[in-house]
Formats: C-alpha cells, structure tokens, sequence
C-alpha cells in the first residue's frame, strides 16, 4: 500500500479508515460518516463502505472517535471486587442495560482500598468516558475531587445518597440489618451475636442496624460482634463460629454479614454435629447461590442487585444523554428470606 497511511497500516497492523475509503472508493469523510450511520449518506454508500470494511476486517477507533466528536461510548464501571456473585450480578445487569444503548464498559477493580480506587479513577478517566458507575459513597477526599473535576455523570450503586445534584441506587444496609435481626428477635432469640468480614462501609452499616435492633428491644447490653478483616469466604465462616462459640458460648442466634460465612458456619455446625436452629439459629446476607440448598436451607437478606445494575445503568443513560432523571436517590427495597436456619 503507498502513502502515509498505507505506511502505518504496515507499522501498527491496524486496518484504518482510509484503507476502508481506498478499498470502496470514496473519501474517508464518506466512510466515517455511512458507519455512524447518517442519513445524508447514499444507501448503496453505506453498502459499498459497510461491504469494503467488512473484508478488510476494520474496527472503528473509539479513542480517535471520541477526540472528534466530545463524545464517548465508554462508561467506566467501578466494584470492589470480581470474585464477589454480588457485584458479578450487578456488572451483567449493566452491561445488559448499556450494550443496546450504545455503550461499553471499562471495568475498574478497587479492591475495597482507597488507594486503589484512585489509581483506577486515574486509569478509566484518560480514556474520556461519557460516565461513571461507583459503588458505594465511602471514598478519600482525592477520589471524590476526581469525581466532581471529571464533570460527568456519576451514578452510586449498593447504597443511598441524600446529597443534592448526586444519584445513586440502591437500599438501605442499616435498615436491612436491623429487620434481619428484628426477625431473629421475633423468633425468640435474645443472645444474637454479629458476625462481619471484609469490614467494608456496607458490613458496617448492617452492623449498625443490628445494634439499632437490638437496643430498641432493650437488649443493648447483649451486643457481640466477631469481626474479621479477611475477606468473606465458606472457611472463615467455620472460622468464625468456633469464635463465637469460645467466646461467647451463650449465644443463641448468629447473624453473619454474608451468606458465603453463614454457609461454612452451617457446614461447620453440621460436623459437629450442632443443631439449627435448636441450638442456634444462623442468618445471613445477600441469598447468595446454594443458600436455599443448605441444611437447613439458609434464612437471609435478598438484595435486588441485578435491578440495582439494571436501574443504574438507565439512569446514567438518561444523565448521559441531558434526560431529566427523577427521583435522583433511588430505593429499591430489600426482602427478609425466612428460611429454616432460624
């Protein structure tokens, strides 16, 4: 191929737009306008470039793309972690919601670290997206800065906000642990401990619902809270309930932050022998895949995260495009699964 652009073509192995235009026979301009799909573009155009980038096997630039049109098809997409089902659930739905609407997503991973978080807000920020989705409202002063001198739409997930001009949706974590453990209190159990790992700003939310619960029930003096800055997982929840267990043997009731602890305590229980709810009742959070498959099936806390993701991502759409958005905090709920654990 001659020319410039034949030369980079050769040097980066990147078919471009003017190879596309040189393979139809029309101007670049022509080829870039029939695959934005304008209308002032003859029919059979669009067909000979569409036709011509086709064989070449050509990808459309989006970086080049956004630097000429101010526009972006990106929108970065912040969760703490890849490995958790509940924000693996959330991200799907996104993708669900942002893909026939025209975008993609940049998925950065924080690790449940401030430091982190920044150096991925950084990162997703230099490729100019058209908006963001974050999770939570618990950030340093730096991520936030970040955040508000970016000037896009910013959308929090997993909690509420109450702050004007932002959005977020999302339920209330404090008021999920507070009607979990009122469910174990209407049950008749009076020694409920709290179990919690990871010790993210949403654990300790629920926490704060627990005592909450209990101190309207007169119970303040009986808190116990076991915590961990492990991340959750089946074997530190067997971990954990021998803790309770030594520490405070009275206990009658367990609540544990998330399902993944409840399950290894309940396969814990279970090889020794220990009975549940007889002896103790288990509870978790989340309803996370195979609680209801445990023995005994598993009582917890459903969390609408996929509606979360999927109302979300329709609201950053709306923001995105200068689409009025009403109401800006939206609450989606949650739902006490009663199950035989308790």
């Amino acid at each position: 191929m001659a020319g410039s652009s034949g030369r980079r073509t050769r040097a980066t192995g990147r078919v471009t737009l003017a190879d596309v235009a040189r393979e139809a026979g029309v101007s670049p301009i022509t080829v870039s306008r029939a695959l934005r799909g304008e209308r002032a573009v003859a029919p059979e155009l669009v067909a000979r470039v569409q036709a011509a980038a086709t064989a070449l096997g050509y990808v459309p630039d989006p970086a080049a793309r956004a630097l000429a049109s101010a526009r972006s098809a990106n929108v970065a997409v912040l969760i703490p972690k890849l490995s958790n089902t509940v924000f693996v659930d959330l991200l799907d739905a996104v993708q669900h919601t942002l893909v026939p609407a025209g975008y993609q997503t940049l998925i950065g991973v924080t690790h449940y670290d401030a430091a982190t978080e920044e150096a991925v807000l950084r990162s997703v920020l230099a490729h100019r997206p058209a908006g963001l989705i974050v999770t939570g409202s618990d950030r340093s002063a730096a991520a936030h800065a970040l955040i508000r001198g970016s000037g896009l739409p910013c959308v929090r997930v997993m909690d509420l906000g109450a702050d004007e001009g932002g959005h977020s949706v999302g339920f209330s974590q404090r008021e999920a642990g507070r009607a979990l453990t009122q469910h174990l209190l209407d049950s008749g159990r009076r020694r409920i401990a709290y179990v919690a790992a990871q010790l993210d700003p949403r654990t300790l939310e629920r926490g704060e619902g627990y005592r909450a619960a209990l101190a309207q029930a007169g119970l303040a003096d009986r808190v116990v809270q076991v915590s961990s800055p492990e991340p959750s997982s089946m074997a530190l929840g067997g971990a954990l309930l021998a803790r309770v267990l030594r520490e405070a043997p009275e206990t009658d009731a367990i609540f544990f932050c998330n399902d993944d602890l409840a399950q290894g305590a309940l396969l814990a229980a279970l090889r020794l022998g220990m009975a549940v709810p007889g002896r103790l009742a288990m509870a978790g959070f989340n309803d996370l895949p195979g609680s209801d498959q445990m023995v005994p099936p598993l009582t917890t806390v459903a969390t609408p995260r996929r509606e979360i993701g999927t109302q979300a991502a329709q609201m950053l759409t709306a923001l995105m495009r200068g689409q009025p958005v009403d109401p800006p905090h939206l609450d989606l709920g949650f739902e006490v699964v009663r199950r035989a654990s308790t």
